[in-house]
């Protein structure tokens, strides 16, 4: 998975795209060098500037569609990660709704995007356990309920 870049940019720290996304017929395209993320965050929030016009996402399997996805809701959710938790659990729901929303076009079919979400509400209860006051299993299954239930509600 990598953001590649749609024209010149000079704020963003890039490398080639061909060295981190593989078999996707990349050639001297750059991208956001993926240790980059969080800068770009940063970056893209200090100009005003809008990650579509600058990058697109470039992956070859869910995995990497659901992480870039992930991503791609930081570069629009701009703050301090004052709590992580809370805030890694907004980008999950958007991906998850993205992923549900096209996942006609992306050929996931309901039991696959199923477990995609399962394994993700597994994820964000282990990064509740740790974080400070403590959420519940319910409170952020409740969560991830409300997204698909008010993001996912085309057909």
């Amino acid at each position: 998975m990598v953001f590649v870049l749609r024209t010149a940019c000079d704020f963003l720290p890039q490398e080639l795209a061909r060295l981190h996304a593989f078999g996707l017929h990349l050639t001297d395209e750059l991208a956001l060098a993926p240790w980059a993320i969080d800068d770009a965050t940063d970056h893209l929030y200090a100009r005003a500037a809008r990650p579509h016009d600058l990058v697109w996402l470039a992956a070859d399997n869910l995995n990497a569609l659901f992480w870039g996805l992930h991503d791609w809701a930081h570069f629009h959710n701009h703050g301090p990660f004052e709590r992580r938790a809370w805030t890694e659990l907004q980008c999950d729901a958007s991906a998850l709704a993205w992923l549900w929303l096209n996942r006609r076009s992306i050929d996931v079919d309901e039991a696959t995007w199923s477990e995609l979400a399962r394994q993700t509400a597994a994820l964000s209860h282990q990064r509740f356990a740790s974080e400070e006051p403590a959420v519940s299993r319910a409170d952020v299954n409740a969560v991830l309920t409300c997204a698909r239930q008010s993001l996912c509600s085309a057909p």
